[in-house]
Parts: C-alpha cells; sequence; structure tokens
C-alpha cells in the first residue's frame, strides 16, 4: 500500500508515494513521486529514494538524556526530563530575564510545525532573541527584498524565454518546482535562452546556453558591468521603470561611471560575452532569474541582491508571466530589518533573525544580558555556524543548553539535556517553503507511523514544558475540549471568545489548538493550521475564494483546513492573478525604490574594496559546501546513503593539481585562516584555477563497530566567523582564503 507524504532533503518537499515494509513494518521500502501532488506532479530526484537511511538512522535517541557530573548522558524519563529542564530555564528567566534565553531551529527542511508550537514556549520563558540557518543564507535577500519592495519575488521559469541561475546549481539544489524538467525544456527549446553565472561548470552550466564562469567572489564586478551595458545601450525599460518605482536617476549616474571593460576583465569574462548576456537579458519578452548560496555566501553578497533586483527591475520584469512575482504565502515568510539590534554587539536583526555570525559573541562575554541559555530544536548550530571550535566553546559556556532532536548531533553531545524528538514521517508535519505562483499549494503531511516507545513530537514536548512551568492549567482547556465535541465552527467560536482575547491565553494559542482539536491522530501536530488558515482567509479572501474556499473567514479558513486534511498529498490554497502582483509592493503608492544610498556607495567604490580582499599566504578560493548529487541537509547522518564520493572529495584543477604533484585519490593538506584538514583530492576541469570546493553534509560523527566514525571533513572547521558580510552578517563560506599543499 503506498501512503502518501514528501520529501524533506530540500525546500521543494516534492510529493512522494511510500511503501513501508522491511522488520517491524518500519522501513520506507519504496519511494516514488506523487503525482497527485499540485506542484511536483510526481517529480522527485534520486536523493529521495534514500530517505530510509533518515528514518532508521542508527544514532537515533528513544529516551531523554541528562548529562552527568562526570560529563556522560544517562537516561531519564520524560517526567524528570521536563521537570528540570523546566526548573533550569525559569531559573535563568528569573534571575536574568527572558531575553537571556535564546532560541535556535525552528524547523529544518519540511519539518516546520515545530516552530510555530516553539512560540508558545518562548512566550512562556519571555525569550526575545532567536535564529536559524536563514540567517547564514538568505538575510541578506531579505533586506534588499524589504528596503525595495517591502516583500519578497520569485521567479517563474516555465514561462520565461531567458531564465538566469546567479551562483545556483538547481540540477542538485534544486528549489524550483520539477527543477531538472524545466532546465531540460529552456535548454531544449531554441526559443529560449539558460544563463547561468558560476565560477564552476555544474551540471546547470553544462546545459546553459551561456555559462558565464565568474571569477569566485568577482559577481559584484559583472552584475555590475551587465547593468552599465543596459544603461550605455538604453536597453531598459522606460515606461515600467516611470510608472512603478522610484530613484532611478540615482542609480543610473552611479551605473555610468561602471567602466564595463574593466568590470568585466576583473570578473574574469570577455566584454563581448557580459555585452551578449546584457542584450538577452534587456530585450527578453520574459526574463526570470534566481540568485542562491553561491553569492549569498560570497564576497559582496547583499550588494549582489541589489544589483540582481536592479537587473530585474531596469528590464521591466516583474508583474508579467514569465517573470518575477509576489508569491502569496501561508505565513509571512520573510521580512527585513526591524531596526532591532543582538543585546551585546549591535548586530542588526533581520526578519526575525540574529546574525548565526555573532551568537557566540553573543555569549562569551561578561555583558549582562549575554545569551545564557539556549533552546536548539531540529537544527545543529555545532556543526552547521561558522567557526566550530569557536561555537562549541560559546556553547559549553552556556549556564543551560537543551536540544530537541531526532539524533545525538554534534550540538546535542554538547547538551545538559537531549530531548529525543519523532522523525518527520512519525507525526504530522509539514513546510511553508510555498512560493508558487499563480497556483500555491500546501501539504498536511499525515503520520505514516508510530514512533517507538520514547521520543515525542515537538509539539507535545513543548506542550508539555508550558504546562509544567504553570501557563496553562487543565481548568484552561476544558471549555476548548467541550466545544470540540460540538463540531469545529463552535469550537472555534469558543477559541475566539475566550483565548484569542485573553493577553495570558493568547500567547499559548499553538499549544491550546494541539490539545483540545478534535482530530484524528495521524494528523494531530497539524492543530496549529487551523489558526493559520483562519487568518490566511481574514487576509487573502480573494485568492482563497479562486482556489474554491468561499464564505466568511471562519467559514474560508475552516474549509482549507478540512481539504488539507482530507488530501494529504496537498492542496492548491491560493488562485492568483498577475494583475495581482504589484499592488503587492508595500511602498508607497506601490513603487519600487530602487535608491539604497549605502549600497550605491558601496557600488562606487567597489575596486577599492575588492583590492583589500586578497592574501598572497592563502593563494587559493576553498568554497565551504557545495552542493553535490548525493549531499543535502544534514539530518541524514549515515554515511551509507551517499551512492559516490562518500568521503567527500576536494574538488582541483587538474592544472593546480599538476603543480602539487597529486593526482585523484591523493590526499592534501588544506589549510585556511582557522583551521587545517587533510582531505582526498578529485581533478575536476568543472573547476577554475586557485578555486576548490569541498562539498556539505560531511563531517557528522556516526556509530561503527562499537564507536563513532566521523567521515570526510566538516567544512565549519574551517571558516571564521568574522568573514561575513558587513550589511546583514551572512557567512562568506563560498569564498574562503586557503592553501593547498601536498601530504
Amino acid at each position: 500500500m503506498q501512503f502518501p507524504t514528501a520529501c524533506v532533503l530540500c525546500e521543494c518537499n516534492c510529493g512522494l508515494e511510500v511503501e513501508l515494509g522491511g522488520e517491524g513494518n518500519r522501513h520506507l521500502v519504496k519511494l516514488r513521486g506523487d503525482k497527485r501532488h499540485p506542484a511536483s506532479r510526481g517529480y522527485a530526484c534520486e536523493k529521495a529514494h534514500r530517505l530510509d537511511h533518515y528514518q532508521n538512522g542508527r544514532d537515533r535517541l528513544l529516551m531523554p538524556q541528562r548529562r552527568r557530573p562526570d560529563g556522560m548522558f544517562e537516561s531519564i524519563d520524560w517526567d524528570t526530563a521536563i521537570r528540570e529542564v523546566s526548573a533550569r530555564f525559569a531559573k535563568v528567566r528569573d534571575t536574568y530575564g527572558g531575553d537571556t534565553i535564546f532560541y535556535y531551529g525552528g524547523g529544518g527542511q519540511g519539518n516546520h510545525l515545530p516552530g510555530a508550537y516553539a512560540t508558545a514556549t518562548r512566550r512562556v520563558l519571555g525569550s526575545r532573541y532567536r535564529s536559524s540557518a536563514l540567517a547564514q543564507e538568505k538575510t541578506g535577500e531579505f533586506w534588499v527584498n524589504d528596503r525595495m519592495m517591502g516583500t519578497m519575488t520569485r521567479a517563474d521559469f516555465e514561462h520565461c524565454d531567458v531564465a538566469l541561475f546567479l551562483g545556483k546549481n538547481p540540477w542538485h539544489s534544486h528549489s524550483i518546482p520539477r527543477a531538472r524538467v524545466t532546465l531540460k525544456e529552456i535548454s531544449a527549446d531554441p526559443a529560449r535562452t539558460l544563463i547561468v553565472i558560476d565560477p564552476r561548470r555544474t551540471e546547470t552550466a553544462d546545459l546553459a546556453d551561456v555559462h558565464l564562469a565568474v571569477k569566485p567572489g568577482k559577481d559584484a564586478f559583472l552584475l555590475a558591468a551587465i547593468l552599465g551595458v543596459l544603461v550605455a545601450e538604453d536597453l531598459t525599460d522606460h515606461a515600467f521603470i516611470a510608472a512603478h518605482t522610484e530613484g532611478w536617476d540615482a542609480v543610473v549616474t552611479v551605473l555610468r561611471q561602471v567602466n564595463i571593460a574593466d568590470y568585466a576583465a576583473r570578473a574574469g569574462i570577455a566584454e563581448a560575452e557580459v555585452r551578449r548576456v546584457a542584450r538577452l537579458i534587456g530585450r527578453a519578452r520574459a526574463f526570470a532569474s534566481f540568485e542562491d548560496l553561491g553569492v549569498q555566501m560570497n564576497h559582496h553578497s547583499t550588494l549582489v541582491s541589489y544589483l540582481h533586483k536592479l537587473l530585474v527591475f531596469a528590464t521591466g520584469s516583474f508583474g508579467k508571466q514569465g517573470t518575477h512575482y509576489v508569491p502569496t504565502g501561508l505565513i509571512e515568510f520573510a521580512s527585513g530589518a526591524s531596526g532591532k539590534k543582538s543585546p551585546v554587539v549591535g548586530a542588526p536583526i533581520i526578519s526575525g533573525l540574529v546574525p548565526c555570525n555573532q551568537i557566540a559573541n553573543e555569549i562569551l562575554t561578561d555583558h549582562p544580558k549575554r545569551y545564557r541559555a539556549m533552546l536548539v530544536e531540529a537544527a545543529n548550530p555545532a556543526h552547521s555556524l561558522a567557526d566550530s571550535a569557536h561555537t562549541r566553546e560559546a556553547l559549553r559556556a552556556l549556564d543551560t543548553l537543551v536540544v530537541i532532536d531526532v539524533a545525538m548531533t554534534e550540538t546535542a553531545a554538547l547538551a545538559d539535556y537531549v530531548l529525543p524528538a519523532s522523525t518527520q514521517y512519525e507525526k504530522a508535519e509539514a513546510t511553508f517553503f510555498n512560493f508558487d505562483f499563480p497556483e500555491n499549494t500546501f501539504q498536511l503531511r499525515p503520520r505514516l507511523l508510530p514512533a517507538p516507545d520514547g521520543p515525542l513530537p515537538e509539539a507535545e514536548i513543548h506542550a508539555r514544558i508550558c504546562m509544567e512551568m504553570g501557563a496553562l492549567t487543565d481548568a484552561d482547556l476544558a471549555p476548548l475540549r467541550e466545544a470540540a465535541k460540538l463540531g469545529r465552527m463552535a469550537y472555534a467560536q469558543v477559541l475566539m471568545m475566550t483565548v484569542l482575547p485573553d493577553p495570558r491565553l493568547a500567547p499559548l494559542a499553538p499549544i491550546i489548538l494541539y490539545r483540545t482539536m478534535a482530530l484524528p491522530d495521524d494528523a494531530r501536530e497539524g492543530a496549529v493550521l487551523f489558526g493559520l488558515c483562519v487568518k490566511f482567509a481574514m487576509e487573502h479572501g480573494p485568492s482563497l475564494a479562486r482556489a474554491g474556499f468561499t464564505g466568511n473567514p471562519l467559514e474560508a479558513g475552516d474549509a482549507l483546513f478540512t481539504a488539507m486534511l482530507e488530501r494529504p498529498w496537498g492542496v492548491v490554497f491560493a488562485k492568483d492573478e498577475w494583475s495581482d502582483v504589484m499592488p503587492r509592493v508595500r511602498k508607497p503608492d506601490n513603487k519600487i525604490a530602487l535608491h539604497l544610498p549605502d549600497l550605491l556607495e558601496v557600488l562606487s567604490r567597489l575596486p577599492i574594496e575588492a583590492a583589500q580582499l586578497s592574501d598572497a599566504a592563502f593563494p587559493f578560493v576553498l568554497s565551504a559546501g557545495e552542493r553535490r548529487a548525493f549531499t543535502a541537509n544534514t539530518i541524514i547522518r549515515d554515511p551509507t546513503w551517499r551512492k559516490k564520493d562518500g568521503d567527500g572529495a576536494l574538488r582541483i584543477h587538474p592544472d593546480d593539481a599538476a603543480v602539487l604533484s597529486v593526482t585523484t585519490g591523493d590526499s592534501v593538506r588544506l589549510t585556511t585562516k582557522r583551521g587545517t584538514a587533510t582531505v582526498t583530492v578529485e581533478l575536476s576541469d568543472t573547476m577554475q584555477r586557485g578555486h576548490v570546493s569541498l562539498p556539505n553534509g560531511l563531517g557528522l560523527g556516526y556509530p561503527d563497530e562499537g564507536g563513532r566514525k566521523t567521515t570526510g571533513v566538516a567544512p565549519n572547521e574551517l571558516t571564521r566567523a568574522e568573514d561575513r558580510d558587513p550589511f546583514v552578517g551572512t557567512p562568506w563560506h563560498k569564498h574562503v582564503a586557503a592553501r593547498v599543499e601536498r601530504v
């Protein structure tokens, strides 16, 4: 029998059909793309077929763990764990203030509902500061988007005639529905053009009509040169700019000063090729583009995000089919700077997130408002954040560290308490990475199989902590439990009359919904979605109505929630029209703000700043964390899931290897300003001379013959926290100064 669920290895979360079998009927023995899923439509890449390595990992935790005075862990029961964890957090809150309790997580890929339930625990604790992996990836783009539009954009690649991927290899990193199908369709159509900007000749670049093999870290020069050509050759959309933007004249003044030939040379691209690409983009019927970690974790990352958006708006590639749009999301996914700063170093908080590269500095200090306790959920910052040694030092310095996770991760190994969670297939789960247009989709995945004795879903863990701390009582929940017996509409009326107006209970609404709603057992953790559905109906009624959910907000929201329960393969929750896009620009008169003075100032002095970034003692550029065929996020810890490149080789150009007198399979010493590692090399003419790369997802410990074996190099043992964007703090993982020597 096939059960509907989804892949959890990238943001696309393609729909899957899964057959269970094996010992105890607990193995995912057969997986295939689910044709009923409204976004992926039967598509799935090869990685999804290895998901049983996640579900049945050998380092699975089955009981809560408490660190003993001798540093070892001991198993304890859940009542003891909840009581002691609650007491430890309460002591920090009552002594130093809840704002000294830091939260890191909110759900990994496809594992987003825990973040909703964690908001209740954080409010009980008074925790104000949080972060997640997004803060070391996307906050530069968030900040630029918010300042220019007050919202976010994505692009319609299915209908464009010119597609650009900037620091992005969707063949492996996906991020657009049915990525490989779409790439092949664009590549095969002579009327369409695929452009890739990437130092490496990636799988996507192999399909491209134009591959601009930019020098590592020189993307800002290349984009500035392309924009310079658009202005010099009058390839901009004057009508769009006049009708929908403000500040273009100030931008043009700076772009006219760009020496196109010089900037092209600095980027390593022939001027004629730069001009050809500019003409392709400027003359496109419909231009769609996507920037990703190759530039967002690189030098001038925030400037590059700004230049990329200027490229979109200067060509009028917004608000029409085949171009860029503003999606209708079930939640507000990304916002800009609120003006708030982190308490110790004063780092800007973007989209509610403290910059990851500053977290250790917020802990390792005598400042009275330093973070003293930390709750980490479905995340592994000891492995994923820059400068792992510094991060470990900070985590050890905390008064209390509590980790909620499936396995004994590198972060869990440092914790005072580890609370074992159900896997994503042992509870109802969902993802909020919903960016499709004009039809947007959502999937509430029901539980596939029960958890073994011991682990609990995160919703239950948070509910127990809130109850233990006295924030909720059975008396608070009793009226809602009674109302639930009368049907969902009666339940909703009681919820709105007794919970939402109450300043004590309203912040705990996720837990109240979880504890009191009448739901099928395999969908219980989806309770929090009911409130989100009603809220969505209040804010996006027309989009919801076009998707078939009508009535007043309560009726429409309830109908949407019911559809989520009844269609476990996914539901279309919003239908939009292209005419909806421009009014979603949240700026005065819906006009896009093109003039960002601070970023234009950086552009004007770009050659001077770029010259200051080189270091002759470290002649190589290391991309620390390249996405490859068998790397994804790190929830699959079992190294045997990789069919090839098991140890994660260092890719290097054959000419560089010849100078070092090494060949594929040999070992080299890789040294950065932070650390040294010995790694096997792989010769690859996809690399540029002077550019080397390590894959992401390696360097994890895993049980092996009675002990733990670490496979490959953990990239963040080699990165430095101080190597980060000056505006929003995103790390430069894709541009690490390095030295390579033969062992």
